[in-house]
């Protein structure tokens, strides 16, 4: 128990944090949908991590959680130059567009 509240429910609302994030990286199109989408999986992996570490009086977890986050916060810096460079050649951020940087 952390603060009254089960390690299962935390389990379960990261479980389905993940599956949302999930199925928005596998059903959408639109790029900026897609990061959120990570960042949501992304997110529901910290909270379980946290939720362990706390049950287990170790505070490693949190820590590393931190080192996602950063991590996190520079993907989504460099993810969003990409897509600006995308946009201003094809003037679309839709994926599918996405072939005509082939030829």
């Amino acid at each position: 128990m952390i603060n009254g509240i089960s390690i299962n429910m935390y389990l379960m609302l990261s479980t389905i944090l993940f599956i949302i994030g999930a199925v928005g990286v596998m059903a959408r199109r639109n790029t900026i949908i897609l990061f959120m989408c990570i960042e949501l999986m992304l997110n529901a992996v910290n909270l379980l991590m946290v939720a362990f570490s706390t049950l287990h009086n170790d505070s490693n977890g949190q820590v590393f959680v931190f080192f996602i986050m950063a991590v996190a916060a520079a993907e989504v810096a460099v993810g969003l130059a990409i897509l600006s460079m995308i946009y201003r050649n094809i003037k679309s951020i839709d994926t599918d567009l996405l072939t005509k940087l082939k030829n």
